[in-house]
């Protein structure tokens, strides 16, 4: 069996930038055993597969060790492989995921807009197991449906943040944001999850589900511009919109290949 596989660096304008995704289309979806272990061969953080299914695409993420929830830049990635490789006609893509419910990416000259369901978050007592990992220690912390949030003081501290991945990987959660005002932009960030194999995330659009609804509420507007401070860097901009959560960047192309099973 030949399977058409592609790699998107997602939320960057040119290659070697933003977050590599691979994305394989399928015309029916294998064994979960095989599309694990097809993540685990591509040692990406996320590997999305997607099936057309009359009007919308059923959508799946693995990391090379799990399946997971959401992910925001292979979202992106698998609707610029469809607009650009794979003869999808229209400005609108709905894809279904059976973890997360409908998902909309919109094109817009060459802008892709991710439609996601906002994330609920509540302030949460800041022991010693959540901020171990870090150094300097945040100022207050969150928690979302599956992940943390830290609140830091400003982007200097994001930027030369020193962490600890084995104390980070005892954190029961998918994963932890670490965020601050930007300089530049409304917010900076970064994302952690040893939990699901990946160490350091190069840029996180499902984190943004719940930096938005906390930034749009710090900061009274709803509007955002960001930054994903990791050594790749991504570029985003974010609106809330009543319970959605609207997640721009853009898109390229750094491979297309093909695998043998």
């Amino acid at each position: 069996m030949n399977l058409k596989i592609y790699q998107v660096d997602a939320f960057a304008s040119k290659v070697f930038g933003g977050n590599p995704a691979a994305v394989v289309p399928l015309s029916s979806w294998l064994e979960d055993k095989c599309l694990q272990q097809i993540a685990m061969e591509n040692n990406l953080s996320e590997t999305a597969f997607y099936v057309r299914e009359g009007k919308h695409f059923t959508l799946r993420w693995f990391t090379p060790t799990v399946e997971v929830d959401l992910c925001g830049h292979a979202t992106l990635a698998a609707a610029h492989v469809l607009f650009q490789h794979e003869g999808f006609q229209g400005d609108e893509i709905e894809f279904m995921s059976p973890r997360s419910g409908p998902l909309h990416v919109r094109k817009k000259n060459d802008v892709l807009q991710l439609d996601f369901p906002a994330d609920d978050f509540s302030e949460v007592v800041l022991v010693e197991s959540l901020h171990m990992g870090f150094q300097p220690k945040p100022i207050a912390a969150f928690k979302g449906k599956t992940d943390y949030l830290l609140l830091f003081e400003n982007e200097s501290q994001i930027q030369n943040l020193k962490f600890d991945i084995p104390s980070i990987a005892k954190v029961k959660a998918r994963g932890i944001i670490v965020t601050a005002p930007g300089n530049e932009v409304d917010f900076v960030s970064r994302f952690f999850g040893p939990q699901v194999g990946v160490d350091e995330d190069p840029v996180t659009g499902s984190a943004h589900t719940t930096l938005t609804p906390f930034w749009s509420e710090k900061l009274g507007k709803n509007a955002l511009t960001a930054i994903q401070m990791s050594p790749r860097k991504g570029e985003l901009t974010c609106e809330l919109a009543g319970k959605r959560v609207l997640i721009s960047g853009k898109a390229v192309t750094y491979l297309i290949g093909e695998i043998f099973i």
